[in-house]
């Protein structure tokens, strides 16, 4: 009997420590399978010690790409037009909003060029419209020099601050005016509120560079009308006294000057 007792006592011990060793297999196992699955399934992107580190989900080694490295080549693929690599780079770790040596964004590269396709993909990625350069230069009011309506369209639901001002101190409409760009005069006239009688540094509005630094053909009298009939100011004076009358009479430019005459 006594001998039974210990038998079996012997043999129930081993059944409790069988069972033990397969829960501490079973444990090890969930724990390891947890630690190596990926996070994701997408890819995944964190920075470390100033690189990049990608895992794309299917258990690959993870990558380091050095910012510096991205941010120079997304700057490098903006200046070539080349919207892909632009893509690329941002996907890799690229600041959006990093500077060249002029201290130029990509998006003001892309704003220069008119370049849609690289701006989109900035946009995308959150690049900051009023991002100002070493002069003081920004993309928002850079589409004035351009007068491209498609790149403004395209940054205006960023919410662009309209009273920007570039390094003469004017705003987007007026070098839009200066230029004669009246498609873009018209549209940022509709599409916005920005204010029509700024006067920036030099003393000029919107309304006195397009008469002042305008040849007088349709193209500026049109701009002009436009700027009239949005309420331009037409008594406002430059810095040395003179409305944008006074100078259409200077010049010649009959029609312009009915058109701002003071009534």
């Amino acid at each position: 009997m006594s001998t039974l007792r210990r038998g079996g006592h012997w043999r129930g011990r081993s059944l409790q420590y069988g069972i033990a060793l397969l829960a501490g297999a079973v444990l090890v196992t969930a724990c390891t399978s947890e630690i190596g699955a990926p996070a994701a399934t997408e890819k995944q992107y964190q920075v470390q010690n100033g690189a990049v580190m990608t895992s794309d989900g299917n258990g690959a080694a993870p990558v380091g790409i050095p910012v510096g490295e991205a941010n120079k080549a997304m700057l490098s693929a903006a200046k070539d037009g080349d919207a892909g690599g632009v893509r690329s780079a941002l996907l890799q770790g690229a600041q959006v909003d990093s500077r060249d040596g002029s201290g130029r964004s990509a998006l003001m590269v892309a704003v220069l060029a008119d370049d849609l396709e690289v701006a989109r993909v900035l946009m995308e990625f959150g690049a900051d419209p009023d991002a100002k350069d070493d002069r003081g230069e920004s993309p928002w009011v850079n589409t004035g020099v351009t007068g491209s309506v498609a790149m403004m369209e395209l940054l205006l639901p960023a919410q662009p601050d309209l009273t920007l001002r570039n390094r003469f101190g004017g705003n987007a409409l007026i070098p839009a005016a200066e230029k004669g760009h009246l498609d873009y005069v018209r549209e940022v006239l509709r599409q916005t509120d920005i204010n029509i009688d700024h006067v920036n540094d030099l003393g000029w509005t919107a309304l006195l560079e397009a008469v002042y630094y305008g040849n007088g053909s349709a193209v500026y009298r049109d701009i002009v009308r436009t700027l009239v009939d949005n309420g331009a100011n037409v008594s406002i004076r430059d810095a040395k006294g003179r409305t944008a009358y006074d100078h259409a009479v200077r010049r010649g430019f009959t029609e312009i000057a009915a058109l701002v005459k003071p009534h």
